[in-house]
């Protein structure tokens, strides 16, 4: 249990570090941050694939496949219907936003509120890891999450300001988007631990929810900003050092 505070308190808190980033280099490019995201996006999908849909279809048995198809379609339903209801970071930060208008300041604050309901579920990603009991797997799903957490909380900084936000309150709201994570780690973690009957559907669940992020929100953020080339080597990098560290740790 421990282990598990501490990761969902990282996952979190890697949201506060990227948006302490964000207010040390207010103009942080965009090639900086698409290669970061890229490579997050990257370690996500070999977390994705290695520590939550291939340990769901394992944990199955006979109905393993038909469970994790299942659980992945369900997943990312779950947050093809949060995105219609509350667009995301790719559809909204690319919306100008001009200093000090009301209109601006309610944009960015809706802006943020988004950030913080899409974390749940990542949060909860997070937490269903554990309920494998392979802490290796968990840790390697909860650090792709953390990582893709840092610029999202490095970006999410200078809209707020530029509406005319205060810094203090800014950084308020990073921290809350944070704690939603934690949050969703928390719950994850107990969902599975309350009925191990419901972990292959809760990690293929997990999982579609992860490939839904990064094929609907990182890989277009990434690319919309002319670093296509560098982006697309980035995401290999992540994935192939995440399969390295799943293969040499067994």
């Amino acid at each position: 249990m421990t282990m598990v505070l501490l990761t969902a308190l990282g996952v979190g808190g890697a949201t506060v570090i990227g948006a302490v980033i964000g207010f040390l280099f207010k103009k942080i490019s965009h090639r900086f941050s698409d290669i970061v995201l890229s490579f997050a996006a990257g370690v996500m999908l070999a977390a994705a694939v290695l520590g939550l849909i291939l340990p769901s279809v394992e944990y199955g048995g006979k109905w393993g496949l038909p469970i994790a198809v299942v659980g992945i379609f369900a997943g990312a339903l779950c947050l093809n219907l949060i995105d219609k209801l509350v667009p995301h970071l790719h559809k909204m930060i690319g919306s100008d936003i001009e200093p000090h208008q009301n209109s601006n300041l309610s944009k960015v604050l809706l802006f943020v509120t988004a950030i913080a309901i899409h974390n749940l579920p990542e949060g909860i990603a997070a937490g269903v890891g554990f309920g494998s009991g392979d802490t290796s797997q968990a840790l390697m799903i909860a650090g792709g999450i953390a990582l893709q957490n840092i610029p999202e909380g490095m970006v999410i900084i200078g809209p707020m300001l530029a509406a005319g936000v205060k810094p203090a309150k800014t950084f308020v709201l990073a921290m809350i988007t944070g704690l939603v994570e934690v949050v969703g780690t928390l719950l994850g973690y107990f969902a599975v631990s309350v009925s191990a009957a419901i972990l292959p559907f809760a990690l293929a669940f997990a999982g579609g929810t992860m490939l839904y992020v990064i094929s609907d929100e990182m890989i277009p953020e990434t690319h919309a900003h002319g670093s296509e080339r560098g982006a697309t080597y980035a995401l290999l990098v992540g994935f192939c050092i995440m399969l390295a560290t799943d293969v040499l740790l067994g």
